[in-house]
């Protein structure tokens, strides 16, 4: 069975910081590249990071650039999200994906975690 599951997720005060880290299972995922993605209530999912399956070069959103970080373990099965400087507007439901390539595009991405709550207070 494939899954993607996060974890990482909580309360915390606006400037400070989460890791979260989506573990996967079920496929070969070290052939995928990987994403984060968000969504907050009353809005549309959105992208928040990727990192390709090869040599695991990294694309950011630009609310999101110089503050958090995408990585991966050497085995290319755990994701990791390292967000600083949190903000309340970063407060959503965060979301991990595998697909083919590395971008902002969600329809690229096959496979999805259930999420983890993000909040961020101020």
């Amino acid at each position: 069975q494939v899954q993607l599951v996060e974890s990482g997720g909580g309360l915390v005060q606006d400037g400070g910081s989460l890791r979260l880290s989506c573990a996967a299972s079920g496929r070969t995922f070290s052939s995928f590249a990987r994403g984060w993605f968000r969504q907050a209530p009353g809005k549309e999912r959105e992208f928040v990071a990727a990192i390709s399956r090869s040599v695991g070069s990294t694309v950011y959103a630009d609310s999101v650039k110089g503050r958090f970080t995408i990585s991966r373990d050497n085995a290319k099965i755990t994701v990791y999200l390292q967000m600083n400087s949190l903000k309340p507007e970063d407060t959503a439901v965060y979301y991990c994906a595998a697909g083919a390539f590395a971008v902002s595009d969600a329809t690229n991405y096959n496979y999805w975690g259930q999420g983890t709550q993000v909040t961020v207070s101020s």
